[in-house]
């Protein structure tokens, strides 16, 4: 802290230039020139780190030679809620491509112990309100999850139409057929009218281009491909073949905050090497009141689910129904930055918040001091950060586990990660930590062209490719469309409204797009694609709105939030391109747009 702290913050307890300064510090300790290119693509030698653990090898069928009027790639929650709202739609002929051997998307992958939702399943698990399923808990873990998705599957006939453990390898416009030429990897030609993009945006594991990995003798694997038959166990813990293993599990982003307790508890030694700290608040889980569950009424999820939108957006409302973690960040901060102006006639809202969120994030360390013993460990522990630089996480097991003698933490952020991969190690600041196994609970890629986390092309009128198209951002209408890409439509992370909550987000996007297909069979139109005039003016909207996020993202510690430090690349950025107003105004805007009833912006052909 500074020596003289200035008169207008003497009532806070802390110096907030000497926050900000802290935050500075920690921020260029870690950011890496190479940006996202310190991730190697899993490709050739690393292929194996893609391979599906919980399919039976061996897996083939015919190659198809069809036509369908709306393919859609991905079989997770967005590929599935575009298939259900298309069928609510009348839009039947419908195919669904995906990697996986089964519907689930993250939740198929990502069946790690511990794996559990952040936001609370009444409002994350889709459709509960159609399907009349209510989950057993505030916060659903893996298995309810995907038997969820199963469940949706079901409900619409999903099954019927899909092509599991099967990935598109292009994807090109036939102008005289008006149709999209799809390839995929089991030598497929698929003719499609329209094609949906619902890959996700977290559907590719990133792996850390660490000198030596190639030459580790042990045993490694990626979080999104956990290894039982060498832990043991499964989704609940007794990961009993660990016991006599010594384990470096690399990363400590949600992921780890949700394995590393299990694998704390059972492997013989475990170093946890940690580049930036994730901010770690309490979770509290509870069952399901069953009382509460007879009260609901017709329309209370997606009520729910605005609410929440609202919250977090720092929209006010009378009542908070969902009570969370997420959006208690959000109520503290918004009382303390109101107070905070209503003390401070000379203060501005940014500023406001900016101490709000110091007040936050010191609740946050203090928690990490409260819990975890040892002085130098919790120190390291702690965030030093603005809230939303990363995804904030809620749990009650990670700080715990660093009191067990049998766990380490291992500070990389000097050197801004692990230094090198040794045959029988992992080697930081110099010292090589001799371990058995390796666990990369490294997340998925973002920031990377779409092209690399698609494995496709896609080559629209005049052999244009997206790629160059967007060779200088992303450049859509509403986040779905491109100009050149006819009856191509995107769901997902693009120029559109944003929420934290994935799935809301996606099923109003799936909601949308069925009604442009609609109408576009409606009026006798071959396909639609967005004018140059209407693209350009949503970019510029786009844009203009998001000049205080990239302000606030530049000053972040680096991470898939803020493009690992270069916010400015339009290309693969997630932030920067969302519509700033949030996901509930996007969506008036949207159903605005669609009571209109006349497609503006979208050139019919």
């Amino acid at each position: 802290m500074s020596a003289q702290v200035p008169e207008k913050y003497s009532n806070l307890g802390f110096d907030p230039e000497a926050l900000r300064e802290k935050y500075r510090q920690e921020r260029d300790k870690r950011i890496r020139p190479e940006g996202n290119d310190q991730y190697v693509e899993i490709t050739g030698r690393y292929s194996h780190f893609l391979d599906d653990p919980y399919v039976e090898p061996g897996f083939e069928r015919e190659p198809l030679n069809d036509d369908v009027d709306v393919l859609i790639i991905g079989g997770g929650f967005g590929g599935m809620l575009a298939a259900a709202r298309f069928k609510q739609a009348g839009i039947t002929d419908i195919r669904i491509i995906e990697s996986g051997g089964d519907f689930g998307g993250t939740w198929y992958w990502n069946r790690y112990p511990g794996a559990q939702c952040d936001i609370e399943s009444y409002c994350y698990l889709p459709l509960l309100e159609e399907l009349g399923y209510l989950p057993k808990e505030k916060y659903s873990y893996q298995p309810e999850i995907y038997e969820h998705s199963r469940r949706i599957a079901d409900t619409f006939g999903l099954y019927d139409v899909a092509c599991f453990q099967t990935q598109v390898t292009d994807l090109t416009w036939d102008e005289d057929l008006a149709r999209w030429i799809v390839a995929t990897n089991r030598n497929d030609t698929i003719r499609a009218r329209f094609v949906t993009m619902a890959s996700g945006p977290l559907n590719k594991p990133k792996l850390p281009a660490i000198p030596g990995i190639e030459e580790f003798e042990g045993h490694m694997f990626h979080t999104s491909r956990w290894d039982y038959d060498y832990t043991g166990g499964d989704h609940t813990g007794n990961l009993d073949k660990l016991g006599d293993k010594k384990v470096a599990v690399i990363g400590t982003g949600a992921t780890a905050i949700q394995s590393v307790p299990y694998v704390g508890a059972h492997a013989k030694h475990t170093y946890v090497f940690q580049r930036t700290p994730s901010s770690v608040d309490e979770r509290g889980n509870s069952p399901t009141d069953p009382q509460w569950a007879e009260s609901l009424e017709p329309g209370w999820q997606r009520a729910r689910r605005e609410n929440f939108n609202d919250v977090v957006t720092g929209r006010p409302v009378e009542t908070d129904v969902v009570n969370d973690g997420w959006t208690s960040i959000f109520r503290f901060m918004s009382a303390m930055g109101s107070r905070r102006i209503r003390n401070d006639s000379s203060g501005d809202l940014a500023e406001a918040m900016e101490l709000a969120d110091f007040q936050k994030m010191n609740q946050v360390r203090d928690r990490v001091t409260s819990i975890v013993e040892d002085r130098d460990t919790a120190e390291t522990l702690q965030p030093w950060y603005r809230q939303f630089c990363k995804r904030p996480t809620f749990n009650d097991e990670f700080l715990p586990t660093f009191n067990r003698s049998n766990v380490d933490l291992i500070d990389v952020s000097e050197t801004a990660g692990v230094e090198s991969i040794t045959p029988h190690g992992v080697v930081a600041g110099r010292v090589e930590y001799e371990v058995d196994c390796i666990i990369f609970a490294t997340g998925f890629e973002v920031g990377t062209a779409y092209t690399r986390r698609s494995g496709y092309e896609i080559t629209g009128i005049d052999g244009r490719t997206l790629t160059d198209y967007w060779s200088d951002g992303m450049r859509t209408l509403h986040g779905f469309s491109a100009n050149g890409f006819p009856n191509l439509f995107i769901v997902g992370l693009s120029q559109n409204g944003f929420s934290v909550n994935l799935t809301s987000m996606l099923d109003d996007q799936a909601q949308h797009v069925a009604y442009i297909i609609k109408e576009v069979n409606a009026r006798g139109a071959r396909y639609c694609q967005p004018t140059e005039q209407a693209e350009t003016q949503w970019v510029d909207t786009i844009r203009r709105l998001a000049v205080d996020n990239v302000a606030f993202f530049e000053a972040c510690t680096p991470g898939y939030y803020n493009n690992e430090g270069r916010v400015k690349e339009r290309r693969g950025n997630l932030n920067g391109e969302a519509y700033a107003p949030g996901v509930n105004a996007f969506n008036n805007l949207l159903a605005q747009w669609r009571q209109a009833d006349d497609l503006a912006g979208l050139q019919l052909s």
